[in-house]
This record gives structure tokens, sequence and C-alpha cells, in this order.
């Protein structure tokens, strides 16, 4: 295994997959009565039948992008990126959020921290044009080791309007959109090629330290309403932790990208830093493509007018799978 490799810096990808699995199986019971859910447990966000609506939930945290914050002592954008990571799934199901619920777990309160994580968090609410209705706060010592950010985030959609990747097809074109640099996922291998090779306070090509750049807040895809009101959109996706493989939970066909997003110079570095391999690359971190959408070849021209940076990455093949080039990410 390469030291440098996601799993050998604690994160297993495929161990968590089955570890999901073996939890999702055991969660057999279905409501009775009205306001059911609606599909299966596996998409980036749950719906629930509420008449002509559909409500949907999702929940999501900054996960370990927190110890950057720490090191950095810099908490004013992590609210940002937990929002983002909540109304982002929702969006890619053509889902407008609403209303959003934090939950604050941490060892021993601070004032500061809570102060800074606050305006972060209303920032991004402002950006998603959400409510925060509530949250919790938890002192857990002895069971949580410093902060850790979650939350968890209400949408509605008419229910044929919802977009769920059932409508994709072979020949359908990918059209990418850039992300601000690493988000909130991969963090735990970033981490350990920085801390190994450089420092938080090291300058990354003379302009922000590698720590102002692993905390650039993670970007607010709220436009993607407008373009699926606008445009014929089959699915749309949002590149989180699994890189490329999050592809998989649109559709039964496959994805090849042939002519992907020039990755951010803070992808190069950690690549070339710390050895690791293009599959790894494009498994762990989004690599530069924040957000996609699945499209018929009509619908390219006004998706690349009304979203800024975006442009064709690739296609959809009929072989299942993920590729970058003539490399399967699996």
């Amino acid at each position: 295994m390469n030291n440098n490799s996601y799993a050998a810096a604690g994160v297993d990808i495929d161990l968590e997959a089955t570890a999901i699995k073996s939890l999702i199986k055991n969660l057999t019971f279905k409501r009775k009565g009205s306001h059911k859910m609606m599909g299966s447990v596996g998409h980036f966000a749950g719906l629930i039948d509420f008449g002509e609506m559909a409500l949907a939930l999702t929940t999501d945290g900054v996960g370990t992008k927190m110890l950057v914050a720490d090191q950095m002592e810099d908490w004013s954008t992590v609210g940002i990126d937990c929002m983002a990571m909540n109304v982002n799934d929702l969006y890619v199901m053509n889902v407008e959020p609403v209303a959003f619920v934090d939950y604050i777990a941490t060892d021993k309160l601070s004032i500061e921290k809570m102060a800074q994580i606050g305006i972060g968090l209303n920032e991004g609410a402002k950006q998603a044009n959400v409510d925060i209705v509530g949250g919790e706060t938890a002192s857990l010592k002895g069971l949580v080791n410093g902060l850790d950010l979650a939350g968890t985030c209400l949408g509605m959609q008419k229910k044929d309007k919802i977009i769920a990747g059932e409508k994709i097809r072979p020949g359908d074109k990918i059209i990418g959109v850039p992300s601000t640099g690493v988000h909130s996922n991969g963090l735990s291998l970033a981490r350990r090629v920085v801390e190994k090779y450089a420092g938080y306070d090291k300058k990354f090509k003379g302009r922000k330290t590698f720590g102002q750049e692993l905390l650039t807040p993670t970007r607010i895809y709220h436009e993607s309403l407008a373009v699926a009101a606008s445009c014929t959109v089959h699915g749309m996706c949002h590149i989180t932790g699994g890189g490329l493989l999050n592809f998989k939970r649109l559709s039964k066909y496959g994805f090849l990208f042939d002519t992907p997003i020039t990755p951010p110079e803070i992808f190069s570095w950690i690549q070339k830093s710390g050895d690791i391999a293009v599959e790894e690359m494009y498994r762990t971190f989004n690599m530069g493509m924040g957000y996609a959408y699945v499209v018929p070849k009509k619908s390219v021209p006004g998706i690349l007018k009304m979203v800024k940076g975006a442009q064709v990455v690739g296609e959809v093949v009929q072989d299942p799978g993920a590729w970058i080039g003539r490399i399967e990410i699996t």
C-alpha cells in the first residue's frame, strides 16, 4: 500500500462502502400511512412523499478540515463548508434547500470558535438562501477530542421536477463545473502530505499558505436550480468523497472523462509531493471539478452560457464505471 494513499491516511473508501451496506441492510422498517419515503437509500439525498411535493433530507459534516482550522486558528469559513456539503447534495436532485440545523460536538466549548463558526454558517445560509432554524451543541469530553461540525438540511421540490438520473443515456454529455480547491473531502490525505512535505504556515506558490489553501471554502452551486429550470438535465453530481466514483450513484451506465478540467495547482503539488497515483487522486479528490451536469447534447450551449467556468469534460458510455482517459477509477 502506498504510504500516501487515502487508506494509509486513515480513510478506506472500499471499507466505508462495505460498512455502509452493512448498515443499510438492517434498515428494513417502512413507515405506515402517508408521507412515506420515495425511492431507496443511496442517492445524494433522501426523499419523502408530501403530496404534490417531495421533501428531501441530507446530512453531512466538515470532517477533518476542522483540524486544519484548529492549526490555523481560523474557524470563520468552516460553516460555509458545512452548509455547502449539505445543500450541494440537494441541488443534484433539483431540490431547493429551505432549512438547516447544525450539530456541534466538542470536548470543551470555546466562545471564539463558536462565534467564528456562526459567521461561516450565516454566510453559507446567505449564499444558499436557507434559514438556520435550530441546532444542537453537545459537550462530550472523553468521547470527542476537539470539535466536530455537521448539519442536516431540508429541501423541497415538486415531485415531477426531481432529477435522479433515470433519464441518463449513452451519448449524454458531461459538463464539469470548477471547484474552489480541495473542498471538504480528502483532507485526511491532503493533511498527511502537507504535514510531511511542507507545513500549514509555509507559503504555497508565493501566495496563500498551505493552511489557507486547504481552508478555501467549498463552492455552493446554487445556480443549478436555475439551470435545471431552463435546460434539459438528466442528472447532476456533487463530487465529494470518492471522487469520480460519485457518478456511479446516478446510473447503470458509465462515465468517460476524456477532457477533464485542469486540476488547480494544489492537487498537482499533493500528487507530486506524495507520489500518489492518478487513480488514487481521482478516487479521493474532486481534482478541480466540484459539480457536474449530465445532459443531452442540445443542452450544452445553454449551460455553458449560464454557468461560470463550465466545460464539457466527457460523455456517458454503455459500459458501467468511471474512467479518466483510459484509466478506470475503481
